[in-house]
């Protein structure tokens, strides 16, 4: 039997522990027997990440923004008993938001529908697609502990010298800080990317924020959004009515 051609290779980022095994047993059970599989291997095993500074991490999301397909095995993000245990140089970030933060991408969580595999509610046949903006944030936050009582502030500092400053909290004694951002086109990206899914799965869309808590951040994620559907719908829907609610 004649094998599937590959003409562009799949970018291929191996795992942590029993990942690499079932990864293996799937490559040579269900891929090369059928497939001449050309693959870009990196190895995202936390040793040869702590080998390489991280590297073979930004060296995999870079490879796949050029060949624009990957698949990856799931990989240990480790905490303080990983660094013990590894003996790691330092306690490395999740390899999953360094890739999202280069390729600046939009997660799709959908539930695998399949017949002969029956859902926990037997009738549902339209299950609910989560997707999640994959940059900034909690991803790409700093972090600093507080050791006594002090004001911590959060400031801006224009390119001419100009500074903006809010107050965080003024600490009476120990504690931890977090500080997070997000850009306005990745903001716009994560909506024309969620725009662009339910329109080719014909789900509808609805778009969800906790604005009476997080007031400015998720105010400007609201605008941009809505900024950013309003031109994909003009653009992308020539008829009046839309195959799809948007919500």
């Amino acid at each position: 039997m004649e094998k599937i051609k590959m003409t562009t290779p799949l970018v291929e980022m191996d795992g942590d522990e029993m990942t690499r095994i079932l990864w293996k047993m799937i490559k040579d059970e269900l891929l090369t027997p059928f497939i001449d599989l050309k693959t870009d291997y990196y190895d995202l095993g936390l040793e040869y990440r702590n080998e390489t500074d991280d590297q073979v991490t930004i060296d995999s999301a870079n490879a796949t923004k050029k060949y624009g397909v990957a698949v990856k095995c799931a990989t240990i993000t480790p905490n303080a008993a990983r660094v013990k245990e590894y003996n790691l140089k330092e306690m490395w970030k999740s390899p999953n938001g360094t890739i999202r933060a280069i390729l600046d991408g939009t997660v799709f969580r959908a539930p695998i529908v399949v017949k002969g595999i029956e859902p926990c509610v037997k009738n549902w046949k339209k299950p609910i697609t989560i997707a999640r903006h994959a940059y900034g944030d909690v991803y790409k936050a700093s972090e600093m502990k507080i050791p006594g009582p002090g004001k911590c502030e959060l400031v801006y500092t224009a390119e001419d010298g100009t500074e903006t400053r809010e107050l965080i909290h003024n600490f009476t004694g120990a504690g931890v800080v977090q500080g997070q951002h997000n850009l306005c086109n990745s903001i716009e990206s994560f909506a024309k990317s969620c725009f662009n899914y339910a329109l080719d799965t014909k789900q509808d869309l609805w778009f969800a924020t906790k604005d009476t808590i997080s007031k400015n951040m998720t105010i400007h994620l609201k605008t941009f959004s809505r900024k950013s559907l309003t031109q994909s719908i003009r653009k992308n829907l020539k008829k009046p009515e839309s195959p799809i609610s948007i919500h």
